[in-house]
């Protein structure tokens, strides 16, 4: 499966985006799809996923209750809408999906077989 991710751009603080990640060659029925999210001279972060199969999601301390992800099965995509944005959400977001990725490893990003590519955030003051 590749993935396609869009909606990044400038926005500013306190304002809302919405990230979506798309699939081709396949579906994501049975994925888990998460999004992360790089700064430069740092690790990449676990921001939020969600199960394809029930859609239980997950979330990082630092979006819980900013940003919610979701899956529109009809268009086979995981959208991911941030609000309340804050200076330090600006990072190049990327999604990922894995069909085999544990519960435990859900926030580590070698658990994920299948990469978009970034799309950038920034917030501005």
């Amino acid at each position: 499966v590749q993935l396609q991710a869009s909606g990044g751009g400038l926005v500013q603080a306190g304002g809302s985006l919405r990230l979506s990640c798309a699939a081709s060659g396949g579906t994501f029925s049975g994925y888990t799809v998460a999004w992360f999210r790089q700064t430069p001279g740092k690790e990449r972060e676990f921001v939020a996923g969600i199960k394809w199969s029930g859609g239980s999601t997950y979330y990082a301390n630092s979006v819980k209750g900013r940003f919610t992800i979701s899956r529109v099965s009809a268009e086979n995509l995981v959208n991911l809408q941030m609000n309340s944005l804050r200076l330090e959400d600006t990072a190049v977001y990327s999604c990922a999906a894995s069909r085999t990725v544990i519960l435990s490893a859900l926030r580590v990003p070698s658990a994920y077989h299948y990469w978009g590519q970034g799309t950038l955030v920034t917030v501005s003051s």
